[in-house]
């Protein structure tokens, strides 16, 4: 085994506390539940574990450790995934009522993973994740490549445990959140928050 068993249970943990932490990702996948339903919940949710497939495949091929070594590019990807989520965060307090259950047409499912893949491999944060987190789970005397793979595969694992939790309670209680002011609320909301990660991304990495 690539991992052995008692790095991987460390690791596993260490994940599920970062997993359960609120973040874009999963203001994104609650949007899209609670907007258009669970199969545009669990379209983001795929989204989330693309982007997280591609970041694997960079961190593995080592272009992420470069990224993050050139202040410029890091910057550069800070300053456009701070803007991709401030468009989504304007537009959900500009078009709330989109989210009207029954009078407007729901975001499609493609829409929604597109959404969430984009936002997670723009998120700087993901990527520190991959160089910070995992070094200190990794043995240097082995394959490094099948390390990051094996432990990418349990953050995935418990990435769609608990974001597929998420989409169904989400769904659940858009059943019971059908009047329009209660989804134009909920609309911007949504907005606010993606706004407020925006500008935390922006003060923490670009600033």
């Amino acid at each position: 085994m690539p991992v052995e068993l008692s790095v991987l249970g460390a690791f596993a943990l260490m994940a599920a506390a970062i997993v359960v932490s609120p973040g874009p990702d999963t203001m994104l996948i609650l949007r899209a539940s609670l907007g258009s339903g669970r199969r545009a919940g669990f379209a983001a949710v795929a989204g989330v574990q693309l982007g997280l497939g591609v970041h694997t495949a960079l961190a593995a091929a080592g272009v992420s450790a470069a990224i993050a070594a050139s202040p410029l590019l890091f910057r550069l990807m800070a300053l456009t995934g701070a803007g991709y989520l401030a468009f989504l965060g304007v537009e959900s307090l500009r078009h709330g009522s989109r989210l009207d259950v029954g009078r407007a047409a729901p975001a499609s499912p493609g829409r929604a993973c597109r959404d969430a893949m984009l936002c997670n491999l723009l998120n700087p944060k993901v990527l520190v994740l991959f160089l910070a987190l995992y070094p200190n789970f990794i043995d240097a005397t082995r394959g490094s490549v099948a390390q990051v793979a094996t432990l990418s595969m349990v953050l995935l694992l418990i990435n769609v445990f608990w974001q597929s939790l998420l989409v169904v309670t989400a769904a659940a209680a858009r059943r019971r959140l059908t009047r329009p002011g209660v989804q134009r609320v909920i609309g911007r909301l949504t907005g606010s928050i993606l706004l407020l990660f925006a500008a935390a991304m922006l003060w923490e990495n670009v600033g």
